[in-house]
């Protein structure tokens, strides 16, 4: 199978996590007539014991589970695993999202969703995946926890002590600096803590200065979508990068609103 652009489409295996057993199948069902492997679970007790046992390319996963809902079910993956998690529910209500995101899910459908939604999410969620671990094979492999605390202690991730580096491909703004090949983003030689789509969305927006960029371009381009979809989910994003990167969100000079249209990254010295 190809993609509109001419790819192929990505493989995996897909773990669904749904206590309603009419959807649960329907959801297996569209997913492997897309060409992926699926695996199904009731609750979140049998969707842990599943990623322990063999860990899935993706999570599919409910939140209104019974006993163990998908909130919980969600921290204790993030907390042992990397394994880009969905979020589905009925709860639609900006807190909701948030708190899903703020757990460490990747995206997030609210019920009732259309199939070809959901599809379109879980392909663009493994073909980002599958560029992770390009970039990172690529690389070769990364420096243990440890060895990077101790660089960050002498000095080496200091915006002056990587950009001096002429192998190094970073992105300077002032006090902001993005090392893409390490995924890696300081605030005046602090570094901040990013989750991978909060990196994907700043990379973009860095690597694009002064250009308004719509929340259809950004969901097209850092997402992956080629489908309407929710845009809320741009702007739940760029909320968390404020947060994360500005010395006043509510008054931010780095990634400016466009209203009614989208934002644009504005080069600070």
């Amino acid at each position: 199978m190809t993609r509109i652009d001419g790819g192929p489409e990505p493989t995996g295996r897909i773990l669904v996590v749904d206590d309603e057993p009419t959807l649960r199948e329907a959801v297996g069902y569209n997913l492997r007539r897309a060409g992926l492997e699926v695996e199904l679970a009731e609750d979140g007790p049998m969707a842990l014991a599943a990623v322990r046992a063999c860990p899935p390319d993706l999570v599919v996963l409910d939140v209104m589970l019974p006993g163990m809902d998908g909130f919980q079910v969600c921290r204790v993956l993030r907390e042992e695993s990397t394994v880009p998690i969905l979020l589905l529910s009925a709860r639609g209500e900006e807190h909701d999202r948030v708190h899903g995101l703020e757990l460490g899910a990747d995206d997030y459908l609210t019920k009732p969703f259309a199939m070809r939604e959901l599809l379109a999410r879980v392909r663009a969620m493994l073909r980002r995946a599958d560029m992770v671990t390009a970039v990172r094979t690529a690389e070769g492999p990364s420096p243990r926890r440890s060895d990077v605390q101790r660089q960050d202690e002498a000095g080496w991730a200091s915006a002056a002590g990587i950009a001096s580096q002429p192998d190094r491909a970073v992105l300077r703004y002032g006090k902001l600096l993005l090392d893409p090949a390490r995924r890696q983003a300081w605030v005046a030689e602090v570094l901040v803590p990013l989750k991978p789509k909060e990196f994907d969305l700043l990379h973009y927006l860095v690597r694009h200065p002064g250009i308004v960029l719509s929340r259809e371009a950004l969901l097209r381009e850092v997402w992956g979508y080629h489908y309407p979809v929710d845009t809320r989910t741009v702007d739940v994003h760029v909320r968390w990068l404020r947060q994360k990167l500005e010395e006043d969100p509510s008054r931010p000079r780095w990634i400016e609103t466009v209203r009614g249209f989208g934002y644009r990254f504005v080069p600070s010295d």
